[in-house]
């Protein structure tokens, strides 16, 4: 008898809700969309209703055609650092405030004031900044104190519809690692880190582990999802951490790399990796034992997209008369263009940068313009200079001697063979491409799930999910161009910082 697991990625944008085998395949997958309240230029929200509906509908879409006695269990990849109230009844008390809300600049600058950046890094695994839960619950005590004093315990997204499905009030250790609140080393919330931003520990849920079981099913929320109660539901993990489960990146020194809007780099260690100028970050990890050293630009995908969207109307009309995508057309353009972009640099900060830069003020720039560029030039040096700044992640992991043969590179611009063959000579691995570029978030959650109601054994099972179609290796041909540009890149971007300054003055 066929068995399934239920997995929900609740992102930006939507809830992916996607319906697995026990033997890795995918069965069903279907999206239901929600809204972002942005305001005040960088608040950004969004309605906790709005993602128990999400999961509402898409479970009854999902479950339509089978047996919902056959779910073996539910569980949950979701947006992290973001900071939900509710009360003891588990009503929100006001929208969550999502990872993209930067209105604690106030609440950081207390935290200075109370611990130092090298204390609080080595205590959490992350810089002070206003991303976190912990932040904007500090904003949340400061400026709205009613709501506070009637919060009952902070969630995160997926924590949320976790309360509505069993009733339980509980998180795990890598959306706990996202609220800058827990102490990485022992996996605790950290009662130094809880005194330096007065928020009161009884406000904070009990921690589980991600493959813990953290319910099941209640009468209410089966009847409002079309399940029915008694289903194991297993806590998951944050969305990040679950697509590293999602690519295998499960044990020491294996890596992974999403090629999203924002693009990042993982790799699997013991220890948490601490950078001295603290480019990389550290989450913890949904497998026992592990952490998740990071390093996440804010606009690597993203980049290209914008390239290809604000300077490419020809390529995406001769692809409809064609009957081809423009990516196909600009794939030619990108091999015809010889490494090194003929001397052209991109700086791919769009919108500022998180890791490894740190700098919200940065600016994109091409750099190196002359009569005889070409657009084919353009378009490889955008994916040249998107390599260049993960390689800096890179650097800092290789410096920590940390051994990296391989890594799966998901999302998409994995689709792009030339950027994923650019990625292999910069940094000097094989790249390598799984059957499911979009799939890794949800595929981890459904992996947790089954471990954690003991459907597999552990995280080895991903083999049966996930293989490999392509493997990139890196061509010798081009390393010296790559060798030679990138301490040029890196030159480049701090000579501007000054000039990025000045000119988000003129910024709307």
């Amino acid at each position: 008898m066929k068995k399934y697991l239920l997995a929900h990625d609740l992102g930006t944008s939507g809830n992916k809700a996607t319906l697995y085998s026990t033997e890795g395949e995918l069965v069903k997958s279907c999206v239901h969309s929600y809204d972002m309240l942005v305001s005040n230029n960088n608040w950004v929200e969004q309605r906790p209703e709005d993602f128990w509906n999400a999961v509402c509908i898409s479970t009854k879409e999902l479950v339509q055609d089978i047996d919902v006695n056959d779910i073996a269990a539910i569980s949950f990849s979701g947006q992290m650092m973001g900071c939900i109230c509710v009360d003891k009844e588990g009503r929100a008390l006001r929208n969550a405030l999502i990872w993209a809300d930067m209105r604690a600049t106030r609440e950081e600058e207390m935290i200075r004031e109370r611990i130092s950046e090298e204390d609080f890094y080595h205590l959490t695994g992350h810089k002070i900044s206003p991303s976190y839960g912990g932040q904007k619950l500090m904003w949340v005590k400061n400026n709205e104190p009613e709501i506070y004093e009637n919060t009952y315990k902070m969630l995160n997204c997926k924590d949320y519809i976790i309360l509505k499905l069993t009733g339980e009030f509980v998180t795990e250790y890598t959306d706990a690692s996202s609220t800058n609140l827990l102490d990485l080393n022992k996996l605790e919330w950290s009662d130094r880190l809880l005194e330096v931003m007065g928020i009161d520990r009884e406000k904070m849920p009990a921690l589980l582990k991600s493959t813990d079981v953290a319910g099941t099913v209640t009468d209410e929320a089966a009847k409002a999802c079309g399940l029915v109660s008694g289903i194991p539901v297993v806590c998951g993990g944050g969305d990040g951490v679950c697509a590293a489960v999602g690519t295998g990146c499960t044990k020491e020194g294996i890596a992974h790399s999403c090629m999203g809007t924002s693009s990042w780099i993982s790799i699997t260690t013991e220890k948490p990796i601490y950078d001295e100028e603290m480019r990389t970050f550290t989450w913890a990890h949904i497998v026992p034992g592990y952490v998740l050293p990071t390093g996440t630009m804010q606009c690597g995908g993203g980049s290209y997209s914008w390239f290809t969207k604000e300077l490419c109307k020809y390529e995406s009309l001769l692809g409809e008369q064609q009957g081809v995508s423009k990516y196909d057309l600009l794939e030619q353009e990108i091999g015809d263009s010889k490494p090194g972009a003929n001397g052209l640099l991109f700086l791919p900060y769009l919108i500022g940068e998180r890791s490894p830069r740190w700098n919200p003020k940065a600016k994109g720039a091409f750099i190196g313009l002359k009569m005889e560029t070409e657009k084919k030039d353009m378009v490889r040096a955008v994916q040249e200079g998107v390599a260049f700044n993960l390689g800096v992640v890179m650097d800092v992991f290789k410096g920590k001697g940390v051994a990296i043969d391989d890594m799966i590179v998901i999302g998409g611009g994995a689709q792009s063979d030339a950027w994923l063959q650019i990625l292999a000579d910069v940094y000097n691995i094989n790249i390598q491409k799984p059957n499911y570029l979009e799939e890794a978030t949800s595929m981890g959650a459904a992996i947790t799930a089954g471990v954690g109601v003991g459907v597999f054994e552990n995280f080895d099972v991903i083999d049966k999910f996930l293989k490999i179609e392509e493997t990139k290796t890196p061509n010798t041909d081009n390393q010296p161009v790559y060798s030679a540009m990138k301490p040029i890149f890196d030159e480049a971007y701090f000579a501007l910082t000054g000039v990025f300054d000045k000119l988000s003055e003129f910024t709307k």
